[in-house]
């Protein structure tokens, strides 16, 4: 390195060691070591490969027994997502002061509930796969719904990571879930509660908040928002209810908004595009956006016409 440079380097060096010295959240050099991103996104695609067993296989495992293989599988995830728990337990206080072989106990225990748990996580999941499949006319069959659709990845890795967030484990569960939003533009809390036979169609922009409560055989297409009406109150509304509840057989369609923790949508609603609720809507409604005018312009001298989009009496009007 020419010694110019080499000065410059540690001058620059020296000044953000002292900026360092500020104290603040950010200038901890010394903390728990991070759970490691990577181990856990293969944590999600070998519980999937145990979820979906004929469409993603190990390819890493020799013994092709359903047993052997599944007994193979499973030492290896739960070796992994012990140790992942082992590491994140120390961020909650109750653990502080903990030795490393109480954290893997621990991590091990966890663990085994969790894996408890995954035949229901599978029995729901197929809700879901039929619900896809029953209510998208574009599906050519259940394979290519496993294989592709985002709705259902997104949903799965809510599953698993909502019975972790359940039993308490830190971080594991919104990283997992935040790896499931970058791949497929889907952003569901693991602290959301979803109800069987969901069907997510298309998906992209979908939030779902941490206290949002789902039904059975609810869809909700692109765009849709069930959201916080404010959280100007900060860390003040933690624990509190401040998302939605969507009942059962509730059709929400693209571009949606429905906010607040007191907000209901009744059984067997139909909420239409971008349509924006803060207050609770009775059972068996339709809302849509009142008549809206189209303008149109025909011809070179831009002759306009205008109409109203006509709605059924049916609906309940948002204006």
């Amino acid at each position: 390195m020419p010694h110019r440079l080499e000065n410059d380097v540690n001058q620059l060096v020296e000044k953000i060691i002292s900026d360092y010295e500020q104290n603040r959240d950010i200038d901890i050099v010394e903390t728990f070591m991070p759970p490691n991103k990577d181990d856990i996104v293969k944590i999600i695609e070998q519980i999937r490969s145990i979820i979906f067993p004929g469409y993603y296989k190990n390819k890493s495992y020799r013994i092709y027994t359903i047993r052997n293989n599944l007994s193979m599988q499973l030492e290896d995830v739960l070796y992994n997502l012990s140790k992942q728990i082992s590491i994140v337990l120390k961020y909650l206080p109750e653990y502080a002061g903990k030795d490393e072989k109480e954290l893997q106990y621990e991590g091990e225990k966890l663990s085994l509930r969790f894996f408890d748990r995954l035949t229901a996580i599978r029995e729901v999941i197929q809700t879901d796969l039929q619900a896809a499949y029953d209510g998208d006319p574009a599906a050519f069959n259940k394979p290519e719904i496993i294989y592709s659709y985002p709705g259902l990845f997104a949903i799965m890795v809510n599953r698993i990571a909502h019975e972790l967030y359940l039993l308490g484990v830190p971080l594991i569960p919104r990283i997992m879930t935040e790896y499931a939003h970058t791949q497929t533009g889907i952003d569901i809390h693991p602290g959301a509660t979803l109800g069987k036979y969901f069907f997510i169609d298309h998906g992209t922009g979908i939030v779902i908040g941490e206290t949002a409560v789902i039904g059975d055989y609810v869809k909700i297409y692109q765009g849709v928002t069930l959201g916080a009406l404010s959280t100007r109150g900060g860390q003040k509304l933690h624990g509190k209810k401040r998302h939605p509840t969507i009942e059962d057989n509730v059709t929400i369609y693209a571009g949606a908004s429905i906010l607040g923790g007191d907000t209901v949508i009744g059984h067997d609603s139909v909420i239409g595009g971008n349509a924006f609720i803060t207050t609770s809507i009775p059972s068996n409604t339709r809302v849509s956006i009142k008549n809206q005018e189209l303008e149109y312009k025909q011809g070179q001298n831009g002759i306009r016409n205008t109409a109203e989009v006509v709605q059924s009496d049916e609906w309940y009007y948002i204006i």
